[in-house]
């Protein structure tokens, strides 16, 4: 069983994408964060295989939290999702050790963007 926990402020997002992925054989939402630092706390706690996170989030963005989530679970797969997606959020999010990065207007691909981070592959959504 595939463990993800999913982080994001809103909690219609979190509903939206804890859907999506529950709809796939084999694996299981863990649990779910409204913040970073929360998502940091939460994989202490939960271990999971793969987080989701929003980019923007108050206290603690997805890249400085994904920074911490690989500081103490570098095994952990990470997908960044954004409302907007441009090189520099590209940039920053390779340089944190995020390989999956999905827009938010299209979370439907987010099934596509866990199975590439768990297979270690690069999915970039963006038209960047």
């Amino acid at each position: 069983m595939i463990r993800i926990l999913v982080a994001d402020d809103s909690e219609v997002v979190r509903r939206g994408l804890e859907d999506l992925l529950r709809q796939h054989a084999g694996w299981e939402v863990c649990g779910e964060a409204v913040d970073g630092r929360e998502a940091v706390q939460k994989v202490e706690q939960l271990v999971p295989d793969v987080v989701v996170l929003d980019f923007s989030m108050p206290g603690m963005n997805g890249i400085e939290a994904a920074r911490q989530i690989l500081q103490v679970r570098p095994s952990t797969r990470i997908v960044l999702c954004s409302m907007y997606l441009d090189r520099q959020l590209a940039s920053l999010a390779e340089t944190a050790g995020i390989r999956s990065l999905l827009s938010k207007s299209n979370v439907s691909r987010i099934i596509k963007g866990v199975e590439a981070a768990l297979r270690g592959e690069t999915f970039d959504e963006s038209q960047i």
